[in-house]
């Protein structure tokens, strides 16, 4: 294979990595979770907050905890924070039971990410 064969598959290779890397990193996908998913807890939480790892859009942001019976227990709409990397909402006070979060948002460059997780509130022995 002579130089410029070389040079032109290096460079194509390379390319190809940094597009991979740049796609991968163009979508907002929860890095923790308050609760945490799969969490026991022994007293109820007064707020799901989800912090991602890119910002958010405040207007296509939605967040929902919901009930065995599917009622979101959330109170009031939820709130992105000033930097646009965690979404929040605060809960009714939450009796013994499994929850599951729902969330969808769209990152700051359009793409769209949802998805879901379960805690648990302990029953008081």
């Amino acid at each position: 294979m002579n130089k410029r064969a070389l040079a032109l598959l290096s460079g194509t290779f390379l390319a190809l990595i940094v597009g991979v890397t740049v796609a991968a990193s163009a979508h907002a996908f929860p890095e923790q979770e308050s609760p945490s998913a799969g969490a026991t807890l022994s007293e109820p939480p007064a707020q799901v907050t989800i912090k991602y790892d890119a910002p958010i859009e405040k207007l296509f942001a939605s967040l929902e905890v919901l009930n065995s019976a599917g009622q979101n227990e959330a109170v009031g709409k939820p709130e992105v924070s000033p930097d646009g990397w965690k979404l929040s909402v605060p809960v009714n006070k939450l009796p013994p039971g499994e929850y599951t979060v729902q969330w969808n948002v769209v990152c700051i460059d359009t793409h769209h990410t949802q998805g879901s997780y379960s805690f648990t509130v302990e029953a008081h022995s």
